[in-house]
């Protein structure tokens, strides 16, 4: 990221060096972020053996997460703008840390539940913060970079959470896992003090009072947003949902695979992911100044996922983890719809319209997780087997997917149209 330069607007004495020592502040609390997300699906058999989960209850379990983060993240957008990242976030991780030691401490399905909402409620800036401090000091080029990296993080965060985490569960439990996740968060907050910049002033009180006032209306009205949030709610929502929680079942409920060999493949899955992150962060800037933009390419790419996800069902239990590895990097394109949508508003707004896209987004999580889990028990109720259970499920699924892409093909289609005859979209 030194390469080039990398502030936007007035702090031009930001060095590289020091823009990649916040870069590093921040990803380090993103990282353990993803991990608590993704851990869900490396325990999944160790919460369905000791605590006797069935399949909804395990998706309500891993759903409470992105439930939590949902619902926080309009007032997040507010915060974000009104008072600044590094408050904000350093604030809600003391929330994640509390979660984190009462999800060690819990006992019941109940207590978990409880404990896993308020882990999603801490960690849901750990994403939005960094993402709206680069839009004030980055160049366009440097925070499609920086957002690509950030998801990097958060893949590194969740490759931990598989074979990492399968080796460390005979030494400290999942209750110790969790302490440690605490303990590491706390150092997170201490990095961020140290090294992030003291958040700039509050906008002027006129500006202040007609941001407040219309800043999410003029988002969800905006036909940026909308022509991204079904694919935000279904494909980008839909891809966290399956990389947290419903591989690790296919795989091993539906493959055969034993837990270890689950983890193994979840492990390859977030490799992969990782590697699509390292490369969208190095090619996106050239392909910007190309004049590829993110819609573009996701308007071209979308059906590689769609058909991969296809044959991943049509195979069942032949279907190997390299394929959902496949499909989770053909589906990561829908990444780069959220620095779009950062940059389709004013810097004032842009913590409210990244936040905004982060609640489509981890509602579908949510919604998906829970849904699915849902599903199988019922198609299971009905006498079907496990196998074409998870088929029909995740079927619905695909065709959900789908059905987001086509719809931002069809913005795309119109404003080609309206083009073509002379009159420009608002």
């Amino acid at each position: 990221m030194s390469g080039t330069p990398l502030l936007a607007g007035t702090d031009a004495g930001l060095t590289g060096r020091r823009a990649l020592a916040i870069f590093g502040a921040f990803a380090f609390a993103y990282f353990f972020s993803a991990l608590v997300r993704a851990v869900t699906a490396t325990l999944a058999p160790v919460f369905s053996a000791e605590l006797g989960l069935a399949a909804g209850q395990l998706g309500l379990l891993a759903g409470a997460y992105f439930l939590g983060f949902a619902v926080m993240q309009l007032p997040l957008g507010s915060a974000l703008d009104r008072w600044g990242a590094k408050r904000v976030l350093m604030a809600f991780l003391v929330v994640a840390v509390i979660g984190c030691a009462a999800f060690a401490a819990a006992r019941s399905l109940a207590d978990l539940l409880v404990a896993r909402f308020l882990v999603g409620v801490g960690v849901a800036a750990c994403l939005m913060a960094p993402l709206t401090c680069f839009r004030h000091l980055y160049t366009v080029p440097a925070q499609l970079r920086a957002n690509s990296w950030m998801l990097m993080t958060g893949s590194l965060g969740m490759l931990a959470s598989t074979v990492p985490v399968q080796w460390l569960l005979p030494h400290t439990g999942w209750r110790g896992l969790f302490i440690a996740v605490a303990v590491l968060l706390l150092l997170a907050v201490a990095l961020i003090w140290r090294l992030v910049p003291a958040d700039a002033p509050a906008a002027a009180p006129a500006t202040a009072a007609g941001a407040l006032r219309d800043g999410y209306r003029q988002v969800f009205s905006h036909p940026a947003f909308l022509r991204v949030a079904p694919l935000g709610f279904f494909a980008y929502g839909g891809m966290v949902a399956m990389q947290s929680l419903w591989i690790g079942p296919w795989l091993t409920q539906v493959g055969g695979q034993s837990p270890v060999a689950a983890a193994q493949g979840l492990f390859l899955v977030n490799l992969s992911m990782l590697v699509a992150f390292l490369c969208w962060g190095l090619v996106m800037p050239r392909l910007i100044r190309a004049g590829w933009a993110g819609e573009r390419l996701i308007a071209l790419a979308w059906p590689a996922g769609v058909l991969c996800l296809a044959l991943i069902v049509a195979l069942a239990e032949q279907a190997p983890a390299w394929l959902w590895a496949l499909w989770c990097v053909s589906t990561s394109v829908v990444s780069l719809a959220q620095p779009a949508v950062g940059q389709a508003f004013p810097a004032a707004l842009a913590g409210r319209a990244l936040s905004a896209f982060n609640l489509m987004i981890f509602a579908g999580v949510f919604a998906i997780q829970w849904g699915i889990g849902l599903a199988i028990d019922a198609l299971r109720a009905q006498g079907m087997g496990a196998v074409p259970a998870f088929q029909m499920a995740f079927a619905g699924y695909a065709v959900a997917c789908a059905l987001s892409f086509l719809w931002l093909n069809g913005w795309h289609w119109q404003t080609a149209r309206q083009r073509l005859q002379g009159v420009a979209r608002p």
